[in-house]
């Protein structure tokens, strides 16, 4: 495995490449990075894949976006991306946030792809319940109280209160643009783009995901018309992390048949 550093769009990227034949570029998820990804990388290569990781920007050891990006930025960013790497078609594979950036992608450029796998993705949005509409409400109140200029810094403490409570604690821990770059992010529904996507799909789900319910995958499924469903009973939001041996052997199933 070897780790490199190359420039894209004016922006210092790292990214980690291993083994040889067909490609699979793996987009991860929101606060992870290549590192995330080793021991998934390794199942692969053992297998006759070439595995491409980005550090996507504003992860790992790559640069910061130069402001807040949306999921659109970041699907431009991996066109270029595989451009400068003169990758020709590849495997697709986004995890979570990276699973939003795939779901653009696919959509829109599905001549780039020999199929595509979304993983415990992120991007579309449910009927919010009682206690979510609750602490909304309570937001607006904030921001109306807090409106003043004397109280901005009150209304930032605020806001990140509702977003915590609302388990949006990526958008917590997150500062200047990529703070920008999680709230577009949340803001943005991409069911509408789940029916464009025309490529063979893979849809693998933890059964017990806390962060993005199992209900989302059977939505996928629904709107991906040429998509199968791969449920990981016992196992959360990160199969990479709590089984990535079992994991492997369903992504490499999939890319052999």
């Amino acid at each position: 495995m070897k780790e490199e550093r190359i420039s894209v769009n004016n922006l210092r990227i790292n990214y980690k490449i291993a083994g040889e034949g067909p490609a699979v570029l793996i987009l991860h998820g929101w606060g992870g990075s290549s590192d995330s990804w080793l021991e998934v990388l390794k199942i692969l290569v053992n297998h006759n894949f070439q595995v491409i990781v980005p550090d996507l920007p504003g992860f790992g050891k790559s640069d910061l976006p130069p402001q807040g990006w949306a999921v659109q930025d970041y699907s431009d960013f991996i066109l270029s991306f595989v451009e400068k790497l003169k990758l020709g078609q590849f495997f697709l594979f986004g995890h979570s946030f990276g699973g939003r950036i795939a779901i653009k992608l696919s959509g829109q450029h599905p001549e780039k792809l020999k199929s595509l796998i979304l993983c415990d993705a992120a991007g579309i949005k449910f009927e919010q319940s009682i206690k979510t509409k609750t602490i909304l409400a309570a937001t607006r109140m904030g921001n109306a109280l807090f409106s003043p200029r004397i109280f901005a810094i009150l209304r930032e403490q605020a806001r990140d209160l509702w977003y915590f409570l609302l388990r949006n604690r990526d958008y917590v821990k997150a500062n200047g643009v990529m703070r920008e770059t999680i709230k577009k992010a949340l803001n943005e529904d991409l069911l509408p783009e789940l029916s464009k996507i025309q490529v063979k799909t893979l849809i693998i789900w933890g059964g017990d995901d806390k962060l993005v319910p199992v209900k989302c995958a059977h939505v996928f499924k629904e709107k991906i018309s040429n998509s199968l469903l791969e449920i990981m009973p016992k196992i959360g939001h990160s199969p990479h992390l709590e089984e990535p041996e079992k994991l492997g052997q369903i992504i490499i199933s999939f890319l052999q048949s």
